[in-house]
């Protein structure tokens, strides 16, 4: 591949900042994940001279990679030792310049491409400076795999590279490689049940990997362990299952019916975070399969669905905060937690921020998982379902608002046209319709926050100097089903959809009585049925836990004609899957919108500073770094599929010249 280098005339940095390089190490920029860069060089009042430097294309879209299911290009790439290190969802590697986006190497681990993977995604790589290897002059990176690139595939391989060139380093697993299947308490029901869409976390000499687990399948489609192993060697050092085994364990109990110990999933699929000084990991886990259905495990499955806090070098628990009781709407902890130190009261405390598909940003005491944001239990809807035993309560913040609405009336059903609101309001008269945590039902169940957030794996970013932590949401709605399997007849349901335009997700929950259908609620128009803003980006003041602003987030013109396009207002905001990050020149970057902008937020104001041009939409999370030059870039992945474009391209920004 070529890089695609513009002519632009960059500005010179001063010459104070000669040599002082800035990183981005791991995919929240360090292992804490705040996505906060300490560079300073784009600024609110020069960031509207940021153009394009360089544009690299990965080929993937290109035939001769030709895959059975859809990719999703979501990395955020790193720069470390004057290398950037880019993954892509085949699983390669790709070594680039950060200058100019010349390719240095490629890393192909030739995975199995006419597998269907439930999420076909990669969001990154992971690296680690091996400092008891010698680092003999004149090489930046010293010995062989001395600074290590971690690759976690689509197949569920491990890979260990050697950072200057690309190759596997031999003495890790088998031929730099390990097999993250090999000893699950359930081994995948087939190839595409269980794989990694998120890179391992690094820490004190060992990697960490969560796993992507195909939970709607079955009770037991694959156990979602977490798994540490050594960086050197790769060797297996402890696992830690998020569904308790051991009866002497305080949860166990918790966990009851048919398959309560031997289900599946509850797996960690978004990124993991890690405070080394502390010797701990952050795990955000998710529900525990199948998703909507939940006789086969009655209880709250304490583990599930919370911020677990595991010693890194044993993988102990620490402590574990449930986000969501006995999940039954698929409100996974996809958004990677943050590690920041907070002031209370003048006095610093070590918390961990976690946003949640329900909606809710909860900020937790690190060392013992205490709310430093009050937390409350309230009353929530109870099941329907023959056998259901839905949580009495949920946990809500009691201080920091929803950052999406909770509750939904059908007066406020929205459609661009009476056709379209006739047809929404179709779709949702008749369903239950109880306020967030309404279980899913044989009638159907309006289901807002949706099963995408809320917030979402985008997750959160932190200024850590203002206190202020800025979250992307989405504000549409779902509609929930389960269909009695003794009637069901699938050729007639997907008849009944094309007759009505209705774009379900059908899912066999093979072991239950019941078939779970969904969608998002949509017009015949391709609008949502609820009032827009339908996505939005949001700041909340950590100190006191208020809403700071609150701004519309992008535009979902692309996906409409060009007659609908010219009557969308830039209020209305987009869908949006794809995180934000914050540098200290006090701007918010982030792309994640349907349509085609990389765009820069004043961090103080929510005031849209800059948007720059994307050749698809930016369904990943940025990254900014700044080079020995002062030369500071912000770059981000495009092409994450479906609605988001099918693209294959890292795009770099840096400034112009005035």
């Amino acid at each position: 591949m070529r890089a695609l280098v513009t002519a632009l005339l960059l500005e010179t940095a001063p010459a104070a900042l000669q040599g002082q390089e800035v990183d981005w190490s791991a995919n929240g920029r360090d292992a804490q994940g705040t996505r906060y860069s300490p560079a300073s060089e784009i600024t609110r009042a020069n960031v509207n001279r940021l153009a394009v430097a360089w544009t690299y294309r990965t080929g993937e879209t290109d035939p001769r990679f030709k895959t059975a299911k859809p990719t999703a290009f979501e990395a955020t790439p790193l720069v470390v030792d004057g290398t950037m290190y880019v993954g892509t969802p085949l699983g390669r590697v790709i070594a680039l310049d950060p200058a100019t986006g010349r390719e240095r190497w490629v890393f192909d681990p030739k995975i199995e491409r006419n597998v269907r993977y439930g999420d076909f995604a990669s969001r990154g790589v992971s690296t680690w400076l091996d400092e008891s290897a010698p680092a003999p002059a004149p090489a930046p990176a010293g010995a062989a795999c001395r600074r290590r690139i971690f690759v976690a595939t689509a197949q569920s391989q491990l890979f260990a590279l050697d950072a200057r060139d690309g190759r596997p380093c031999a003495g890790f697993g088998r031929n730099g490689m390990v097999d993250l299947k090999a000893g699950l308490r359930i081994p995948p029901f087939e190839p595409g049940a269980y794989s990694m869409t998120s890179p391992p976390v690094v820490v004190n000499g060992l990697v960490i990997t969560g796993s992507s687990v195909s939970d709607n399948s079955r009770p037991n489609p694959a156990s979602g362990e977490v798994r540490a192993y050594d960086a050197r060697s790769g060797t297996l050092k402890w696992t830690w299952d998020p569904i308790p085994q051991d009866p002497k364990d305080q949860a166990y109990g918790e966990w009851r019916g048919e398959m309560a110990h031997k289900t599946g999933a509850a797996n960690a699929w978004s990124v993991l975070a890690a405070d080394p000084e502390r010797d701990l990991v952050l795990v955000p886990t998710g529900s525990a399969a199948p998703d909507y259905y939940g006789v086969l495990r009655l209880g709250n499955n304490r583990y599930a669905n919370s911020i677990v806090a595991l010693r890194a070098s044993t993988g102990k628990l620490v402590w574990a905060f449930q986000t969501v009781h006995h999940d039954l709407w698929d409100y996974d902890n996809a958004s990677p937690p943050a590690l920041v130190t907070l002031t209370r009261d003048g006095v610093s405390v070590p918390g961990v921020v976690q946003a949640t598909k329900t909606g809710m940003l909860f900020v937790l005491n690190r060392e013992t998982g205490q709310p430093i944001l009050p937390v409350e239990e309230r009353p929530v809807p109870s099941s329907d379902i023959p056998g259901e035993e839905a949580s009495r309560t949920q946990r809500f913040t009691a201080v920091t608002p929803p950052l999406s609405p909770h509750r939904f009336s059908t007066d406020s059903v929205w459609g661009t046209s009476d056709a379209d609101r006739a047809a929404c309001h179709a779709a949702i008269d008749s369903l239950r319709n109880e306020g967030i945590f309404t279980p899913p039902s044989v009638r159907g169940t309006f289901v807002m926050p949706s099963n995408i957030g809320g917030a979402h794996w985008g997750g959160v970013a932190v200024d850590p100097v203002r206190q202020i932590a800025v979250v992307p949401v989405n504000r549409v709605a779902a509609v929930v089903q389960l269909i009695p399997r003794a009637s069901f007849d699938h050729g007639r349901a997907m008849a009944e959809d094309t007759r009505l335009g209705y774009d379900y997700e059908y899912n066999g929950m093979q072991g239950t009585p019941y078939v779970m259908r969904r969608r998002i609620l949509l017009s015949p128009s391709g609008m949502p049925c609820t009032p827009p803003p339908f996505g939005t980006l949001v700041a909340v003041e950590l100190k006191t836990g208020g809403r700071l602003w609150e701004v519309p987030l992008g535009s979902l013109a692309r996906r409409l004609t060009a007659e609908q396009a010219a009557k969308v207002p830039a209020e209305w905001g987009s869908p949006n899957l794809g995180g934000p990050i914050v540098t200290a020149g006090g701007i918010v970057f982030i792309g994640a919108a349907l349509d085609r902008w990389l765009r820069a937020y004043d961090i103080e104001t929510g005031r849209e500073l800059w948007r720059g041009p994307l050749p698809e939409s930016g369904k990943a999370t940025p990254m900014s770094y700044r080079l020995a030059s002062g030369q500071q870039f912000v770059v981000i992945a495009v092409g994450g599929g479906g609605a988001w474009g099918a693209g294959d391209d890292v795009v770099a920004f840096t400034l112009t010249k005035p």
